[in-house]
């Protein structure tokens, strides 16, 4: 279902997959600094989700500056909260490589105001996390993540030149949320691995996702 989503003056393209049955839980999907909502990765997983229950709505929000696309993913958040077709119990929040930056930002910036205080929010998913610059570990993009309380999930590629195994395995260490990391092996950036085709590692990949999402959602249950 194609929707158009105000924001600002303007409006951001949207797709939702929706599950036969009724949906109880959510996520919000965005893509990487490059590409847009129809990257194949998101597409397949949204359809994983969809196929197993889980609503998702997949945004496109082009612009590179990581505040401006923070801002679209609330406007997201709040219209998927305030909609009348969907009444979701909750939802997760999900990006790939700059769009896992945004939703971290987001999550980050509603646990510090006071509207997040109903817990609709439910975790993050970080798929292929962008941590530092290619050859510049030196400067870590971690300063949300070390904030957040939700549960997190970490996809990432072993050779992720982004992402650096022991630095994120360090930052992961520090933080204070339920956390899970599932390495990619020999996975980079793009999650292309040699020998493997795109829709085998893209099948791993929505697996882990889907299976991480139900155990939460269990244990909140409890």
């Amino acid at each position: 279902v194609k929707v158009k989503i105000p924001f600002g003056n303007k409006y951001l393209d949207a797709i939702f997959s929706v599950p036969e049955k009724k949906p109880i839980y959510g996520v919000i999907l965005t893509h990487g600094a490059g590409g847009d909502m129809n990257f194949p990765h998101l597409v397949s997983l949204a359809a994983y989700l969809a196929s197993h229950g889980v609503l998702c709505l997949r945004f496109t929000c082009k612009g590179l500056n990581v505040a401006y696309r923070t801002k679209a993913f609330k406007a997201v958040v709040e219209y998927l909260k305030l909609s009348d077709d969907y009444k979701l119990s909750g939802v997760f929040l999900a990006g790939r490589s700059m769009g896992s930056r945004a939703a971290a930002s987001v999550i980050r910036q509603l646990s510090q105001g006071d509207d997040d205080d109903d817990g609709f929010i439910q975790g993050l998913v970080c798929l292929s996390y962008p941590l530092h610059r290619p050859k510049l570990q030196s400067k870590l993009r971690d300063e949300d993540l070390l904030l957040i309380r939700c549960p997190v999930l970490f996809v990432s590629g072993s050779a992720d030149e982004m992402c650096e195994k022991q630095l994120l395995e360090g930052v992961v260490s520090k933080m204070k949320a339920p956390k899970k990391i599932h390495w990619i092996d020999k996975a980079n950036h793009g999650m292309a691995v040699k020998g493997r085709t795109t829709n085998d590692v893209m099948e791993e990949i929505n697996a882990q996702v889907f299976s991480w999402l139900r155990e939460n959602v269990q244990l909140q249950h409890k």
